[in-house]
């Protein structure tokens, strides 16, 4: 039986959750969300993350009715991430976990995504489509790795959605994605964008050139409303990730597929996926709010995992680092 305290803080989400066995206990979550029109800088999300976390981190325990001697391990996110906001959060994990006296452990983010996803759903080995703010991979199981099949070659899907959320001025609470989301609902005249998928990969930052050369043109002669701009963005990004989904579920003969990250929530993206999986005789997993946006229970998930299985992160290595590859991780914990 662990008890499992988990740290993320790699973006605008700070996040601590309480994980018993693969139950959540307690998964409170902090956000900062800067003005419209902008985006968040790591210098003003470390300071969020710093004004928030001993509040967090207080409520986590009493929500999950343990106290620090009912922890059995500490779990941060060791990156990938934003390097202000990721140190933040882990100078707080070294900190209780000496004062605990608790062993320390780092955990990938990617990897915290995919095994909260596989907890909650159920997914046995499912093909992962990793979307979210920074990251955009696409995975499978194969060999004690979860090995990137594809990926983006340039920016991630959710920065391209940021980011023309940022030209249309949208708020960015409680998140742009969600907001573009909403208003793509009400589009329905689809706008000529490029289409860029690579064999297994994607490329979005010449699509999002692309609309925001034209963007300002198009609104204001009428030929397109911000609906249809919204709707038309989703239609091909979605359907470029689906497309290299696919294609790994043919190489690797899958019958699953798994949607984690915070791009993961968009019903649209779900939708679509849902059409490929029924063709092929597939099934899709996803996740909601709770768990496919960054939070705590998913790392002290992957941590626990990690534990059990006999990992822990020696006092050395506990660094944060902006670049962790998700196949860089040893999966010991999977047969």
């Amino acid at each position: 039986m662990v008890v499992a305290i988990g740290f993320e803080g790699s973006a605008n989400k700070l996040g601590i959750g309480v994980v018993k066995d693969g139950t959540v206990l307690s998964n409170p979550r902090k956000t900062y969300i800067p003005p419209a029109g902008e985006g968040f800088l790591p210098r003003d999300t470390a300071k969020h993350h710093q004004d928030h976390v001993i509040k967090l981190l207080k409520l986590a325990l009493k929500e999950a009715g343990v106290e620090p001697k009912d922890i059995d391990v500490v779990c941060y996110t060791k990156g990938p991430g934003m390097g202000a906001p990721l140190v933040s959060v882990a100078v707080v994990a070294r900190t209780v976990s000496q004062l605990w006296q608790k062993p320390l452990i780092g955990v990938n983010h990617c990897i915290g995504h995919i095994e909260m996803g596989r907890l909650v759903t159920g997914a046995d080995n499912p093909t992962v489509l990793y979307v979210s703010g920074g990251n955009t991979q696409i995975i499978s199981y194969v060999q004690r790795r979860y090995r990137i099949f594809g990926e983006t070659i340039d920016i991630a899907v959710g920065n391209c959605l940021d980011r023309f959320a940022r030209l249309l001025k949208l708020s960015n609470d409680p998140s742009p994605g969600y907001n573009i989301e909403q208003l793509a609902k009400k589009g329905n005249k689809l706008a000529p964008l490029p289409y860029v998928v690579k064999g297994m990969d994607v490329s979005f930052s010449g699509l999002l050139s692309y609309i925001e050369e034209r963007a300002e043109t198009w609104l204001k002669n009428n030929e397109y409303t911000a609906e249809d701009l919204c709707f038309s963005l989703q239609e091909t990004i979605f359907s470029m990730l689906v497309e290299t989904t696919e294609r790994a579920m043919s190489n690797t003969n899958s019958n699953e597929v798994l949607i984690v990250g915070g791009v993961g929530c968009n019903l649209r993206l779900q939708e679509m996926m849902q059409a490929m999986a029924n063709e092929r005789g597939a099934k899709v997993y996803a996740t909601d709010e709770r768990y496919c946006i960054d939070n705590g229970a998913m790392i002290a998930q992957a941590g626990s995992l990690m534990f059990t299985s006999g990992q822990i992160t020696e006092w050395e290595d506990t660094f944060c680092t902006q670049r962790f590859r998700t196949d860089e991780v040893e999966v010991t914990w999977r047969t």
